[in-house]
């Protein structure tokens, strides 16, 4: 007999089935005895009146059981059925203690982050801890959909790189044979040596690294990011009016896809309206004025900006979403480009969502002399990019781009307290394992 899906029932009412998965959960009401199964797809509940007969007292949690018998109606079970047990066969039972149960809730569990990290597999197998990389899945496939259907070709660059795309900070040294390399911060470089190359339109998704000694809440050394990058731009806004668009199909998408994982952990999805943005500087008059900040001398937000901005938004345009547009010229890597009416300005800008942001991007230089000279301004060494300068000297359209973290835009739709619970195996500081 074929294996069915715990989520396949409903369509094999009065039909016998086999099904395979994990004990998730045994329990005795009265006379009758539910062993509860949970498969990839979901949790189903197998009824007995004969308890000794299967000798379900003897069974452990998470042991991997065969299970046949017959589906029936049962309005008050999940999914409004339930199976008649009549064979069962332990088929792997657990050879050491469990870490803990994962067939509680997360608060009932009580567990601390580094715990859950610590026996990250196991714990993946508890409904709301998995269901977070299932609406992940979503993500990043939307993204991808998205992309594709608005021209862009996916691209896989390499992460192992001669120079870094922000001027050599933060990078972690590899040795590549006879000499020393780089794992990449960004694709940043080749998305726009690509738009050159003609194909103009490009998106990648894949990890990078940033060897930046933090320990908070909102910073991983490994993330997924994803970019993309356009070219015949006629402003920055034609990249932010586009991840505007794609955040609203996301939202649309995660709805109609991920129901069951946003009921599961209780997540509330943002609307998605026409993004308002503010200028770095007006920003700033704005965290004065009304938040009572020094911002003498601030040319970046810290948290505590980035919160009080999406408090704003939230306040006067309801939105939770806001782009903070043109950040001063010193804060932006050398290939951003600056605003010729008020050139300590860029046209770099970022993406605040819920208190965080989720994204970076500008429109870049695409002007050889240009992107040489800014080069020279940041004290580095044109020749040291000989190889991503190359394709300039050939005509690269004007052009932009963005980035956006992965696990950070999955931790704000979900409404997480930290990054690495939307990382399945999150590299920072201390963690090198699993």
């Amino acid at each position: 007999m074929e294996r069915t899906l715990t989520a396949q029932l409903p369509q094999r009412v009065g039909e016998r089935v086999r099904l395979l998965g994990w004990v998730h959960h045994i329990r005795q009401l009265g006379s009758i005895s539910f062993l509860l199964l949970r498969d990839r797809t979901g949790l189903c509940q197998a009824v007995t009146a004969e308890p000794e007969r299967f000798k379900l007292n003897q069974i452990q949690r998470e042991s991997i059981v065969e299970l046949l018998g017959r589906v029936k109606p049962e309005p008050q079970a999940r999914q409004g059925v339930e199976l008649e047990l009549e064979e069962l066969k332990i088929l792997i039972t657990p050879v050491a203690p469990l870490p803990f149960e994962v067939n509680r809730s997360r608060k009932k569990l009580n567990l601390k982050l580094d715990m859950l990290l610590d026996h990250r597999a196991f714990s993946l197998r508890n409904p709301e801890f998995g269901a977070v990389f299932r609406v992940q899945a979503e993500i990043v496939n939307t993204f991808r959909e998205f992309l594709r259907q608005a021209g862009f070709l996916e691209v896989h660059t390499s992460k192992i790189i001669a120079a870094g795309t922000e001027g050599g900070t933060a990078l972690f040294p590899i040795q590549y044979f006879e000499q020393k390399a780089y794992l990449a911060q960004s694709p940043q470089f080749y998305k726009q040596m690509l738009v050159g190359a003609g194909y103009e339109r490009v998106f990648e998704v894949g990890f990078v690294y940033r060897a930046e000694d933090h320990a908070t809440s909102r910073h991983i050394n490994e993330y997924l990011s994803l970019d993309y990058e356009m070219g015949f731009i006629q402003s920055f806004r034609d990249v932010t009016r586009l991840e505007n668009q794609l955040l609203k199909v996301m939202v649309e998408k995660l709805k109609n896809n991920c129901a069951a994982e946003l009921e599961i952990l209780g997540a509330r999805l943002p609307e998605v309206g026409e993004i308002p943005e503010l200028h770095f500087r007006d920003a700033r008059a704005i965290l004065k004025k009304d938040y009572g900040r020094n911002t003498e001398g601030m040319i970046d937000l810290d948290p505590e900006a980035e919160r009080q901005l999406c408090d704003y938004a939230g306040k006067v345009y309801n939105s939770e979403f806001i782009f903070i547009t043109h950040y001063p010229r010193k804060t932006r890597p050398f290939y951003t480009m600056w605003d010729p009416d008020d050139p300590e300005y860029t046209f770099g800008f970022d993406l605040l969502f819920r208190g965080l942001e989720v994204t970076t991007g500008s429109q870049r230089i695409h002007d050889y002399n240009m992107l040489v000279e800014n080069i020279r301004r940041f004290g580095l060494q044109p020749e040291n990019y000989d190889f991503y300068l190359e394709i300039f000297k050939y005509a690269v359209p004007p052009h932009g781009g963005l980035a956006i973290g992965a696990e950070r835009l999955t931790q704000q739709f979900l409404g997480l307290a930290n990054v690495r619970e939307a990382s399945l195996f999150p590299r920072d500081r201390f963690r090198l394992t699993p």
